[in-house]
């Protein structure tokens, strides 16, 4: 596994990158948002480990770029910004997990290692209507959708719930690994940008809201 680590703090930069070669990693670092940012739009990683506070780029322009570019590669924030607006703005952005500085290196570990369980490549091929997942790609009418890897994440659970409706507890909790907070929107957000690639281009929407209850994707008859 090939892993880019962002993180403008020299220290920590070094005991990121050594700890997880020692772990089996192939490390490549970066100590400044700008290259950070050109090595991960070069693609070729399982995993970006970015630091939000950078300089040159912040993290969360690093994150939109990509996504933006159509890198699903998993991302990993390390912030010292505690607040939950600003770890919601995170993933809203596309970036798959947070972690709040400092923390136990045991930790950033077994986060590592529970995005790259989780990655899209692992998932086996299913299929609804015309719209066909598999090995990481996902299909509808034959044409590529281009998903990021976390639309391609949720959009697999409604695969795999087809039929069923799923509260926003539900899916902030498969998706993002996360308790779900009232307050923010971000499953509505997801949600919305996933309509516009696999809904918004076809005549039969698959993908629909249950009004106060959550959102559910299955074929309905006109």
């Amino acid at each position: 596994m090939k892993l880019l680590i962002i993180e403008d703090e020299p220290k920590t930069l070094a005991f990121l990158g050594q700890g997880m070669e020692e772990n089996g990693f192939a490390v490549q670092r970066a100590a400044d948002g700008l290259l950070g940012s050109r090595l991960a739009l070069e693609g070729g990683f399982d995993l970006i480990l970015l630091d939000v506070m950078l300089p040159g780029r912040s993290g969360w322009d690093i994150v939109r770029d990509l996504r933006a570019a159509g890198c699903a590669a998993p991302v990993l924030l390390l912030t010292a910004r505690d607040a939950v607006a600003d770890r919601v703005k995170g993933l809203e952005l596309g970036a798959d997990d947070y972690l709040v500085k400092p923390f136990a290196f045991s930790e950033l570990l077994a986060r590592v290692r529970s995005l790259l369980r989780r990655a899209p490549a692992l998932r086996p091929p299913s299929a609804t209507a015309d719209l066909v997942l598999g090995g990481g790609d996902a299909r509808r009418g034959g044409a590529p959708l281009n998903l990021t890897r976390q639309e391609f994440l949720l959009l697999t659970l409604l695969v795999e719930r087809s039929g069923e409706i799923l509260s926003r507890e539900f899916i902030a909790q498969k998706v993002w690994d996360m308790n779900f907070d009232s307050d923010t929107n971000i499953v509505d957000v997801a949600v919305r940008r996933l309509r516009r690639k696999v809904d918004d281009p076809f005549p039969v929407k698959l993908i629909h809201t249950a009004r106060g209850l959550g959102y559910v994707l299955e074929v309905r008859q006109a």
